[in-house]
């Protein structure tokens, strides 16, 4: 999970002797601003790690409770029963969007019992029953645009470590080459004792990003991909409440 388990190979230099650098040792020789980078990378990857985490947890159980619903919407036929039986399906988008169409369908129910005749072939009683059917179509895309939002929460926070991380490393890796070139400027030695050390301290940065980057690349697609599934099977359920309703209102003119 934590990134800095990437170790780059050992630099081996001869000055009297095998000097072996690790990870550690080139973080902690490398300078303020190419450790500020690291920080800022570390502090991104684990929050990307979090939220990849959390949301693998929430989509699967938004997946294995959409099944449920699915199976209890075709074994009820009384929409009352399904919508009791939906009550504790809060991760379902898809049992969220049933019960806001639930709600409106009640509601729209409610006035039409109370329209003196609700089944007479006055255009106003019919304006009525379309303006209804078109309530029910609203709540139900506004329930579904909620519960898409709710699905996608911290999401762009994948993209953007995954679009960032590597410049964030290759600013890192460019300000601690910089120093190390004007280290060998001022030692006057370009030997290769000189000049590997402040080099592979620098690229650890680049490391860094593209270790943090790419998992969360990686993480973003596939859980996009899971939600644009949900999404569909919201639009399809939505399409197919709504031709419930209407045969509903049509059986009721």
């Amino acid at each position: 999970m934590i990134d800095w388990i990437f170790m780059i190979p050992a630099i081996l230099a001869q000055s009297g002797g095998e000097v072996e650098l690790g990870i550690v040792t080139m973080i902690l020789r490398a300078g303020w601003v190419v450790r500020g980078a690291l920080l800022i990378l570390l502090i991104m990857s684990v929050m990307s790690w979090a939220i990849m985490f959390y949301k693998w947890r929430m989509i699967k159980q938004a997946e294995a409770e959409t099944r449920r619903f699915h199976q209890l919407f075709m074994r009820q036929q009384k929409l009352s029963h399904i919508n009791k039986g939906a009550e504790d399906m809060n991760f379902s988008p898809v049992a969220s969007i049933f019960r806001a169409g639930y709600i409106e369908l009640r509601r729209i129910s409610k006035i039409r019992k109370e329209m003196p005749d609700s089944r007479s072939d006055d255009p106003a009683s019919m304006t009525t029953e379309i303006f209804g059917i078109e309530n029910i179509s609203r709540a139900l895309s506004k329930a579904a645009e909620s519960e898409l939002t709710r699905v996608e929460k911290a999401l762009p926070f994948l993209a953007t470590t995954g679009s960032t991380a590597p410049f964030v490393g290759l600013f890192g890796t460019v300000w601690g080459i910089m120093n190390a070139f004007r280290g060998i400027g001022l030692a006057g030695s370009a030997s290769l004792v000189s000049v590997a050390p402040g080099i592979s301290e620098a690229l650890v940065a680049t490391a860094a990003g593209l270790a943090a980057a790419i998992p969360a690349v990686v993480g973003y697609n596939y859980f996009i991909q899971r939600i644009r599934i949900l999404e569909n099977d919201m639009n399809t359920f939505s399409a197919e409440f709504l031709n419930i309703v209407d045969r509903h209102f049509r059986r009721k003119q």
